[in-house]
């Protein structure tokens, strides 16, 4: 893997975890959820009619994908509403390079050195460790059942995470247009959660998106810069090692989490943190 593909990756990695702060932060984490994805959809509306449109015979992985990503946003909104990011985040996207490492030598036919093995390892064992330690102790039974509820949606997330970044895979690849095969699937999901948002709670939704729009907007881009530069990516490399590299968001959520949300990190989980970039440099190397 060049070392190109490796920035191009981690520079996607702080823009995932970015946009993930700004869902966070609102008080409303399922209509921050769909402001950020219509943000992303706008985006892609402008820019696809002056790019290549993707091959046909990628289209069914990009539907496939779209209704995965959805449930996705759903289980990325309750995860946050339930708990916090630096405990929910690293479960979801730790424990998904894992599960398409296991899938890709049978469904994508890439078999994984047994050395990347160690990295995957190493990488996957340090992004857990942050949500294993350092967590600060629970006042009640009530935020006790929340955490736990966070940690099951983070868990049950992570599945689709793993899911559509495989079926991505193998329609980014079909498609001989990363670009415009990313940007249809962020319109498309976009189109489905606001239609969806329309019948449910349309009032209350455009009440609260007022002076939000840049979020939206700023949200948007960096979620789609994010997922298209990693595709990107899977097109010169191997999808398992470009998934687990990508991984290493958790790394700069960690950092928003500590410095933007104020929540503390232990020396454990920094030690989690360093077990996570050894991961990640024996992935690099291999």
């Amino acid at each position: 893997m060049s070392g190109l593909v490796v920035a191009i990756v981690l520079f996607a990695a702080f823009l995932h975890a970015a946009w993930n702060a700004a869902i966070k932060v609102g008080t409303n984490k399922y209509f921050n959820t769909v402001l950020v994805t219509s943000g992303a959809g706008l985006v892609c509306a402008i820019v696809l009619p002056f790019v290549r449109q993707p091959a046909v015979d990628s289209w069914l992985f990009m539907l496939a994908s779209v209704a995965l990503q959805v449930v996705y946003f759903y289980l990325l909104a309750a995860a946050y509403r339930h708990g916090d990011m630096s405990e929910a985040y690293p479960i979801m996207r730790g424990t998904a390079p894992l599960l398409v490492a296991l899938v890709s030598g049978s469904v994508i036919g890439e078999a994984v050195p047994a050395l990347r093995w160690l990295g995957l390892a190493m990488l996957v064992a340090g992004i857990l460790g942050l949500s294993l330690f350092g967590q600060t102790k629970t006042e009640d039974t009530k935020q006790a059942l929340s955490s736990r509820s966070s940690r099951g949606f983070a868990l049950l997330n992570a599945c689709f995470i793993a899911a559509y970044t495989v079926v991505d895979g193998i329609g980014v690849r079909k498609s001989g247009a990363p670009a415009a095969y990313t940007m249809w699937i962020f319109l498309l999901t976009a189109l489905v959660l606001l239609t969806v948002l329309m019948f449910r709670s349309r009032q209350e939704f455009f009440a609260y998106i007022k002076g939000k729009y840049l979020l939206g907007i700023a949200g948007g881009t960096g979620s789609v810069a994010s997922y298209g530069l990693a595709l990107w990516a899977m097109t010169l490399a191997p999808v398992a090692a470009i998934a687990a590299l990508r991984e290493t968001s958790i790394l700069f959520a960690t950092a928003i989490a500590a410095w933007v949300l104020h929540e503390k990190i232990s020396a454990r989980r920094l030690a989690a943190i360093l077990l996570a970039v050894a991961g990640a440099i024996v992935i690099r190397y291999t």
